[in-house]
């Protein structure tokens, strides 16, 4: 089969879900620890650590948006 149906199973998804989560808690936690943390290097670490984060939860998204819920 050369082309292959665009589909996500209700598993699927809901594993995506719980990735989205789990990945954007982490943002968030980030976000308010940027917000406490007043050495530079740790900021500028945290900062890469929470746009790494954001961009994986964005990927995420575009992947449930993308496919189709067939069950």
């Amino acid at each position: 089969m050369k082309n292959l149906p665009k589909i996500i199973s209700t598993k699927d998804a809901a594993y995506l879900e719980d990735i989205f989560n789990w990945h954007i808690i982490t943002a968030y936690k980030y976000d308010l620890y940027l917000n406490m943390v007043q050495d530079k290097t740790i900021a500028q670490k945290l900062e890469e650590l929470l746009t790494m984060h954001l961009d994986f939860c964005a990927t995420v998204v575009k992947l449930l948006e993308s496919g189709e819920n067939n069950e």
